[in-house]
């Protein structure tokens, strides 16, 4: 079977000259990520790339939108469905290309940069773009043709910053949807603590312990402690007193109530305990938010 290596009727495609890519380095934005090479290649029947470890000198992504592909690195070989994505690290010899059967469509960009490393870890093997919601393949799609415009507009350092802002939220996407990624137990996890953090917002008038947070979801404290801070970052508690200084901040910056008058109806019935906790979140007195001009 031929492999062909160009040409793919209706295919777009974007290589930024090297002294661009040098003014890129130079950027304080744009050296920690930036794109070098961009394309679409639509039924890209024979399409087929082979490169060595020193020809790799850029992280790879591509992203099927239709038909099937296959790919190659570190002498495992991958099978690329429709709706899916994946990375080729730089400095990785790999060699990819279509389905003869049934050719990918593929949208496709190279990058590199300080912190490229950041966005392509784990995704060298094939992974789901079916996200959040129905609207999430769209809206990759949409950022992908923003980037692709503003280079196709020109290499001035407004079209390239843009491009490079633009970037960054579209590998954000990526690296952050894989959260919701309806994976079994990794989806009842995730719902597990969405209604933890649901209960905690309609009991926030009340004083409750972590063993009813716990209880609530019908998990071990421990358990659900260790999945709550994998998710959040933060122990439930800690989670709980953010929830209730943030309702604080609320009512000290819309009523004129007391801070003993407050303090109770975000579940703290101490003052003092009130006013330490606030002051440890928020860096500062509850009396000297309220005097700080906002806005």
């Amino acid at each position: 079977m031929p492999k062909l290596k160009e040409g793919f009727r209706g295919q777009r495609a974007i290589i930024i000259p090297s002294f661009i890519i040098d003014n890129i380095k130079n950027d304080p934005l744009g050296r920690q990520l930036y794109i070098t090479d961009i394309g679409f290649y639509p039924t890209a029947s024979h399409h087929y790339r082979e490169r060595s470890s020193e020809q790799a000198s850029e992280n790879i992504l591509i992203y099927c939108v239709k038909g099937e592909g296959w790919y190659k690195i570190r002498n495992q070989k991958y099978i690329v469905p429709q709706d899916h994505f994946f990375i080729i690290p730089e400095h990785e010899a790999h060699s990819y290309g279509c389905n003869e059967e049934n050719p990918w469509s593929i949208y496709w960009f190279h990058f590199s940069g300080e912190i490229a490393s950041f966005f392509a870890n784990g995704f060298d093997i094939p992974t789901a773009i079916n996200a959040v919601n129905s609207n999430s393949t769209k809206g990759h799609l949409e950022l992908f043709e923003e980037i692709y415009c503003a280079l196709d507009n020109g290499f001035s350092n407004n079209n390239i910053l843009y491009a490079t802002s633009t970037l960054f939220y579209f590998l954000g996407l990526l690296k952050y949807s894989r959260l919701y990624i309806d994976h079994n137990n990794e989806s009842q996890q995730l719902d597990v603590v969405d209604l933890s953090i649901k209960y905690m917002q309609e009991k926030l008038t009340q004083r409750i312990k972590l063993s009813d947070i716990a209880s609530e979801v019908h998990l071990s404290v421990s358990y659900f402690s260790n999945l709550f801070f994998k998710k959040t970052g933060f122990s439930p508690l800690q989670y709980l007193n953010m929830l209730r200084i943030r309702k604080a901040c609320q009512y000290l910056d819309n009523t004129n109530m007391k801070i003993n008058q407050i303090a109770p109806l975000v579940g703290i019935d101490d003052n003092f305990y009130f006013s330490r906790i606030f002051s440890k979140i928020m860096g500062i007195t509850p009396s000297q938010y309220r005097s700080d001009k906002k806005g």
